[in-house]
């Protein structure tokens, strides 16, 4: 079973969405953009427990808030809608009234199955899911519950999607931190509880559990004084009612119920090499996703068909672990669906597989395609994927600078003005900005036509080009920022103070060869910095020197440009 499509209407951040997915799947957005709402979409239409959540909805998983309106018969309605491939035999004769017929290469259902004279490859059996929220007046509460869609349309009352029908669906959302925490508890809808119910195993502990420790007193030694305190008490208490009240007080652990107790009872795990165990959940962040992971793969060889949704799989797990995680996990579903910020778990999907989310001020939230523009082979693309391409597809706004030097100084004078004056400026990435190598400037138009293909806002930072080449640029991004040297350390090295380029001077160690030249750098300053700018080109030469600057040692023209970025942010509430 997979979820081929997702349709959101006023939910969250949301105002709509039409979503597709493949068989696994990345998503990736900037915070806020809408990847968690798309997991709790689908956790309301396919998810057993998440119903059970009284309220179901609140007042802010409406777009804007919005529940109310002065007509009381249209009311904002949160409607989500599922659409289900790839059933089982056993899942088709089980929903078989509600079955209907998806075309794969056309994305759109046929109300009948095909002729059998007709070539149906493409054309599967699929079931559609909606849940629809409210808020009810008469109530004064919100109200939510899932329904099999054809009957919304087909019958005044529709036919509930129960939680016996989610469970045939074996989706799972996995919140990194919620899920861990409560992972190897015996609280409902935890992982334990879920492979617990999968092997219909129903411990009976609680009666035998709550009877022991109503049995149990506390603190009864006479040592302790507190059984003699209780006494006085109860001498006290003799004195103002009848000898029937108030009869032998003490201490017991709780007044306990089935559960308190489900939600108490833990699992304890040594913490090192000794005996000592502690709970799970105070073992490192880590070692919990790992244990998380462990009890999914249990999961999923009881159940077969299982439908992950996960949210940042890299939380304090290295690298190697991360690349692990997506590999078992892929091999344990049906379908994968994840959400991250890491460019180690990106890479491990396709690009057909890697959706790029973006919403607009409308709250319209669209998905996008990774498709390579002439200029970048995927060869490349996957050669330079961390180091180039995963920053920017994890960003919003983006400026690709010519090269390495200035993608290198670029952020560092922006972080040094804000620290000097930060009324007037800001760091590149307090604005959200991110800033890539094109590795020449024959490539920036390529990265240009990438990114502004997926929603991106992009800029371009560069040294003089010709008209040409210039125009080339400015036709795909929305801002070029160019400078009139040829160079940016002839930039640098024409616009600051002698007092800013002697004062480097004592703080750096020469090389020898520019030594051999330049006995004595200060001599001929200008000519021996920018050998030895252009000696460290890869190593951050001119970008030291500027982080060194004052205020009035650094380029006008590279304070207007940081002056320029902070007020496209400031102005603008796209930016």
């Amino acid at each position: 079973m997979r979820v081929a499509k997702l349709n959101i209407k006023n939910f969250r951040g949301v105002s709509s969405a039409e979503i597709y997915f493949s068989d696994h799947v990345v998503l990736i957005g900037d915070n806020n953009t809408g990847k968690s709402t798309i997991f709790e979409a689908l956790d309301l239409t396919l998810g057993p427990d998440r119903v059970n959540r009284k309220p179901v909805v609140d007042e802010h998983d409406f777009y804007n808030g919005l529940y109310l309106t002065d007509d009381e018969t249209d009311n904002p309605v949160i409607e989500i809608e599922s659409l289900i491939t790839n059933l089982s035999l056993d899942q088709q004769s089980h929903f078989k009234d509600y079955v209907e017929w998806w075309n794969i290469e056309e994305k759109k259902l046929h109300t009948s199955p095909p002729p059998k004279s007709i070539d149906n490859e493409n054309i599967i059996a699929a079931l559609r899911v909606s849940f629809v929220g409210q808020y009810e007046e008469e109530e004064d509460d919100f109200i939510g519950s899932t329904y099999f869609s054809r009957t919304i349309a087909e019958n005044d009352r529709p036919l509930s999607f129960t939680k016996k029908d989610k469970q045939r669906c074996g989706f799972l959302y996995l919140r990194t931190l919620r899920t861990g925490s409560r992972a190897l508890s015996l609280e409902k809808g935890s992982l334990l509880d879920i492979i617990l119910r999968l092997k219909d195993l129903r411990p009976q502990m609680w009666e035998n559990t709550i009877t022991e420790l109503n049995e149990f007193n506390v603190a009864t030694d006479p040592e302790l004084g507190i059984s003699g305190i209780l006494e006085s008490i109860e001498t006290a208490i003799k004195k103002f009612v009848p000898k029937e009240w108030g009869i032998t007080p003490h201490l017991k652990v709780s007044n306990l119920t089935r559960e308190h107790i489900r939600k108490i009872i833990t699992a304890f795990i040594a913490t090192g090499s000794g005996e000592h165990a502690a709970p799970f959940y105070r073992q490192g962040t880590g070692t919990i996703n790992i244990l998380v992971l462990a009890m999914l793969s249990q999961i999923a060889e009881e159940k077969q068909n299982v439908i992950f949704a996960m949210e940042e799989p890299e939380i304090a797990i290295p690298p190697y672990t991360q690349k692990h995680i997506i590999h078992e996990i892929k091999k344990l579903s049906s379908q994968s669906l994840f959400s991250t910020h890491s460019p180690y778990v990106i890479e491990e999907f396709h690009l057909s597989q890697t959706i790029i989310l973006s919403r607009d001020d409308r709250g319209i939230l669209k998905q996008s395609e990774v498709k390579l523009p002439d200029g970048i082979k995927l060869k490349t693309y996957r050669q330079e994927f961390r180091q180039k391409f995963s920053e920017g597809l994890l960003a919003r706004r983006i400026i690709i600078a010519e090269g390495h030097t200035e993608t290198a100084s670029l952020p560092a004078v922006a972080r040094r003005l804000s620290e000097l004056n930060p009324d007037k400026y800001s760091s590149l990435e307090a604005l959200g900005v991110c800033i890539i190598d094109a590795g020449s400037e024959s490539k920036i138009t390529a990265l240009a036509k990438l990114y502004g293909s997926l929603g991106k806002r992009v800029f371009a930072l560069c040294d003089k080009q010709s008209n040409e080449a210039k125009k080339l640029i400015e036709d795909n991004v929305e801002k070029l920022f160019m400078h009139s040297e040829k160079g940016f350390e002839n930039l640098v090295l024409k616009n600051t103070t002698i007092e800013a380029m002697e004062r480097f001077c004592e703080l750096i160690d020469w090389p020898s060869h520019i030594i051999e030249k330049h006995p004595e750098p200060k001599n001929d300053i200008e000519h021996a910095l920018l050998k030895y700018f252009l000696w460290a080109k890869g190593n951050w030469g001119i970008a030291d020197f500027l982080s060194q600057c004052k205020e009035s040692e650094i380029p006008d023209w590279l304070c207007d440009v940081c002056i320029e970025i902070k007020d496209l942010y400031e102005l603008s509430p796209e930016f």
